[in-house]
């Protein structure tokens, strides 16, 4: 059965309620494939990139189950959420207290970068979520600050991120810890690979597999295309144009390197544009200072690497500009990604010079989809369009090497001698067979 709105899904009123005040009518494909086997109280495996919904589709499960379930009294968590990054961590509880609106249940959060009194309420034993980075909450399970025997459910958010980033070691003990649960739940852009692979071996039991990826329905909604551009300079000049068009409301652009975050944002100030911007090295508080600063609306643009943009989730962002196309093509997917989300439209826009194209053919063949070119009028690029060999594609020369090599292979084949009364009739249709054939006589005749 496909399950095309939140009631079919029996959750209860409170839920329904919440969904409808954020103006969640229907599930995305994730959520519709996650959200029943996870309320049957199976283990869940599932594939999903940024903006297709996952956050929602176990927190639903989650929240019902507790609501289902309550407690008689008040005690330690009994749902432990791990996510890579400080600012998940936050985004997921803030959307968990927005879908939980309704309820009486509490949610909290341990990071690291946050003074370690300030989880004192996680320690009061009157909590029933908990969204956590591992390092920290590693820290007080060892020092025996934080009780896990209570703990139902497990949800890994971004596994395969929390893998680059070592932490496999921290979360096979968190796992430890909590082995008395009764549910677990994986979530990651990709399953592909051994690592994410043999990790989910050990930590899930006979899961359901689900997967939603952004090249059917979500990508659909996200228009892409590119610029050619001469230079830097060339770049930033189309750059500016595209971000003083008022369709332009909420941008993030993406760079490759630390030293482009700070060159950019000084050329987009000389051209009168504000922005804010994030580095890998910041500190907490300026890394929430400059998110901020873009969901108040007081900038409408930011600047950053994707080192330093994991794990942010900026809701209504209308346009990705893509400054510095990134190396590799499931970069790209993530970048493009952070807008059209919740069946929002968006647009990706990346501004290519020469050298980039061979990476932007390649980009096309992952995604199964031609980026097409589009040209500002004023802006148009006076270098000639890349040849077809930095495009990706054969040159005439490479075509004339690649008949050559054929014509060879068939020169060294063995001659077969041909008759020439097979060769004359060759391609004619043959008339039907009207002579008579003598059947053998059956029993009966």
């Amino acid at each position: 059965m496909t399950v095309t709105t939140f009631s079919e899904l029996e959750l209860d009123e409170s839920l329904l309620d919440a969904l409808e005040e954020k103006g969640f009518s229907r599930p995305t494909a994730i959520q519709a494939a996650a959200i029943p086997p996870a309320l049957d109280g199976r283990d869940v495996l599932g594939s999903a990139p940024t903006g297709t919904g996952k956050t929602a589709a176990y927190l639903l499960p989650v929240l019902q189950h507790l609501i289902d379930f309550p407690r008689k009294k008040s005690g330690p968590p009994r749902v432990l959420i791990l996510t890579p990054t400080r600012e998940l961590a936050m985004q997921v509880a803030d959307q968990a207290r927005e879908l939980a609106a309704h309820t009486h249940l509490d949610i909290a959060t341990i990071t690291g970068g946050v003074a370690y009194m300030n989880h004192a309420e996680v320690f009061s034993e009157n909590q029933d979520i908990v969204v956590a980075t591992t390092g920290r909450l590693l820290q007080y399970i060892k020092e025996e600050n934080f009780d896990c025997r209570a703990v139902e459910m497990l949800i890994l958010d971004e596994a395969d991120r929390m893998l680059d980033m070592g932490f496999a070691q921290d979360i096979e003990h968190i796992s430890g810890e909590t082995r008395w649960r009764n549910q677990t739940m994986l979530f990651s852009a990709t399953l592909e690979g051994e690592a994410i692979a043999d990790f989910s071996r050990r930590l899930l039991n006979e899961p359901v597999e689900v997967s939603a990826t952004p090249s059917t329905r979500e990508r659909k909604k996200i228009h892409q295309w590119y610029y050619r551009a001469d230079n830097v300079e060339h770049k930033t000049a189309l750059l500016t144009h595209m971000l003083k068009q008022p369709d332009a409301s909420r941008s993030i652009v993406f760079v490759r390197k630390r030293e482009r975050v700070h060159e950019l944002v000084k050329w987009l100030h000389e051209a009168g544009i504000q922005s804010c911007w994030l580095e890998g090295e910041m500190p907490q508080a300026k890394r929430n200072e400059a998110i901020k600063r873009l969901t108040e609306g007081r900038v409408g643009v930011l600047v950053a690497t994707d080192v330093a943009a994991r794990g942010i989730d900026i809701p209504d962002v209308s346009h990705v500009f893509n400054f510095d196309l990134p190396r590799t093509a499931d970069t790209y997917l993530h970048r493009i990604g952070r807008t059209g989300r919740a069946g929002r439209k968006g647009t990706a826009i990346s501004l290519v010079e020469a050298h980039d194209h061979l990476l932007l053919g390649k980009i096309g063949r992952y995604i199964q989809e031609q980026i097409k070119v589009r040209v500002i009028d004023e802006l148009r690029p006076t270098t000639r369009p890349p040849s077809d060999k930095l495009q990706g594609k054969p040159s005439k020369k490479v075509k004339l090497k690649r008949e050559e090599k054929k014509k060879e292979q068939s020169k060294n084949k063995p001659r077969v001698k041909q008759r020439h009364r097979d060769t004359k009739n060759v391609g004619k249709r043959r008339k039907p067979n009207t002579g008579h054939t003598t059947e053998p006589q059956g029993e009966n005749e």
